[in-house]
């Protein structure tokens, strides 16, 4: 089942449970995904790789209008959002731990040969590649950063 289709089958399940806010969540994550496969050029088709990336992307503008929200002393609306940014965060899939992620990026500078921060490129450009979807890009440069500092 594609990740179209089990957003599909959780807002009528969120239907017939009533739960308001898991509903609004999955018909903005419905709407934005339709949108993307009604785009020019999508051919009326949405990969579940694409479908992930519009989840991050969902997800990260969620957190960022939280702390609008927050600095605005709007708690209510805050919450509002981070509960919804938790139930998108469902359908991304499992987020590498900090010591799981460094064990790869220390094989990463390995595998590159990278000996100081001058390196941190071409560290980074590797690491995109293999932990795409597994740790957000900020994690991994704050990590990468850290590693190459201490060589």
């Amino acid at each position: 089942m594609s990740l179209f289709e089990q957003i599909n089958d959780d807002i009528k399940a969120a239907m017939l449970a009533k739960d308001k806010l898991k509903l609004s969540a999955l018909r903005n994550v419905k709407k934005v995904f339709l949108e993307a496969k009604t785009a020019p050029g999508a051919n009326d088709t949405l990969t579940d790789d694409d479908a992930v990336k519009i989840i991050r992307k969902l997800v990260k503008q969620g957190k960022d209008a939280a702390q609008i929200y927050q600095q605005q002393n709007r708690q209510d609306l805050a919450d509002e959002e981070l509960g919804q940014v938790q139930v998108i965060e469902a359908y991304l899939p499992q987020q590498l731990s900090a010591e799981a992620l460094e064990d790869e990026l220390n094989k990463i500078i390995v595998q590159t040969g990278a000996a100081g921060p001058q390196d941190m490129g071409k560290v980074m450009g590797a690491a995109t590649k293999t932990l795409a979807g597994q740790a957000e890009g900020r994690v991994i440069s704050e990590t990468v950063k850290r590693l190459l500092s201490n060589r």
